[in-house]
């Protein structure tokens, strides 16, 4: 049967029986009460939500947004020549272009595009790669398409993206820790670990007693509103890469929403707060979100690898299968027994032939290696 598509531009607009014939909302990132929280926060960004329809039936969603980037934001820790920068960053006249995101641009993984059971997979996927070209040729000052993070055993269909002339990349792969039932309690898993790696776990829990923690409840983190945002910058003017900055209002409507799924936690020294972690258990999954931490304090006090230990605890407790804790740092993570999930993305040019200039740059771009600790015994 021929296939349609839908764009929608909030959530609100989404027929309930959408949602409800996709089944996607087990996995609380397609749920529409987890991407409105985004929506209502962020209101500098263009949402969009697609729907492929066979007759009056929904089959596949895909998650959409437009954002604002520096071109630099994008060059600045890739590695290549200088000749080559100069070439891409003036492709795009060294100025902030507009991308658009096909996936959650504020989730490292899968959760952009949704195929129902039983629908033809590759049929059904090159319906939503239809659609997003629909839709990026209806954007205005729109430069760059950018579809993110597909897991291995997905490329079989979504390399049929190339196609439609994206090129492929590896980005950094989500680190992956994955819980042994008999582990009940924290000391469980720091003694299936090797002697320097325990050693190490306990050493951050020492540096870090001074610490005071709180889990937040709504009212905390509106209070604490600005201080988490600072943290967050904190973290996000540390890292390699960052395509838009979460307005941290967006964590109010998640704890208003999923209550005890949503985990803010706070750290706080001799009274003033000092870094904190969010996480949301989606399915047997513990995935670890933002972080923010005051790096003047960090050192000394172990915020972050505290934080780490603390995934763990929280992972244990809530009977989590695996913790994701996310991209970057990812040899440290290693150290508490991640393993990586490699994560591949697609990216085009809107116009012809500045994609054929950045189809080999693209192709490329190498990620960091890390050194992948074995830490249990």
């Amino acid at each position: 049967m021929f296939l349609s598509s839908k764009i929608f531009k909030t959530v609100d607009a989404i027929p309930q029986s959408y949602w409800n014939s996709v089944s996607c909302c087990t996995n609380v990132y397609y749920s529409p009460e987890f991407l409105k929280a985004f929506e209502l926060a962020n209101t500098d960004i263009e949402f969009n939500y697609i729907f492929i329809l066979k007759g009056k039936e929904a089959v596949a969603f895909a998650n959409t947004q437009i954002v604002t980037i520096g071109v630099e934001t994008i060059t600045k820790n890739i590695r290549m020549s200088a000749k080559l920068k100069r070439i891409v960053n003036n492709m795009f006249c060294n100025n902030q272009i507009r991308v658009l995101f096909c996936g959650n641009v504020f989730l490292s993984g899968e959760y952009g595009t949704f195929l129902k059971d039983g629908e033809p997979k590759v049929e059904t996927f090159r319906a939503i790669a239809e659609a997003v070209k629909q839709l990026y040729k209806s954007t205005n000052r729109l430069k760059t398409i950018f579809v993110k993070d597909f897991k291995n055993k997905s490329l079989h269909i979504t390399d049929h993206l190339k196609s439609y002339d994206y090129a492929s990349m590896q980005v950094e792969p989500n680190m992956i820790i994955t819980l042994k039932p008999e582990w009940q309690s924290f000391m469980d898993y720091t003694d299936a670990l090797k002697s320097k790696y325990r050693v190490k776990a306990n050493r951050a829990d020492a540096k870090s007693e001074a610490l005071e923690t709180k889990f937040f409840t709504v009212a905390d983190i509106k209070t604490h509103r600005d201080e988490l945002q600072e943290l967050y910058q904190n973290t996000i003017d540390n890292a390699d890469f960052n395509a838009q900055v979460l307005n941290l209002d967006t964590y109010v409507h998640l704890k208003n929403t999923f209550i005890d799924k949503f985990i803010v936690k706070g750290y706080f020294l001799d009274g003033k707060l000092v870094g904190f972690l969010s996480a949301m258990q989606n399915e047997t999954n513990l995935d670890a979100h933002f972080i923010g931490i005051d790096y003047s304090n960090n050192k000394e006090f172990a915020i972050y690898p505290r934080i780490l230990n603390d995934y763990v605890r929280l992972g244990i407790e809530a009977k989590s299968a695996r913790i994701n804790l996310g991209r970057t740092a990812s040899e440290i993570k290693s150290t508490l027994g991640a393993e990586p999930e490699a994560l591949t993305c697609y990216c085009k040019h809107k116009r012809y032939i500045p994609n054929q200039i950045l189809k080999p740059f693209i192709k490329n771009v190498k990620i960091k290696t890390f050194k992948q600790h074995k830490p249990f015994r």
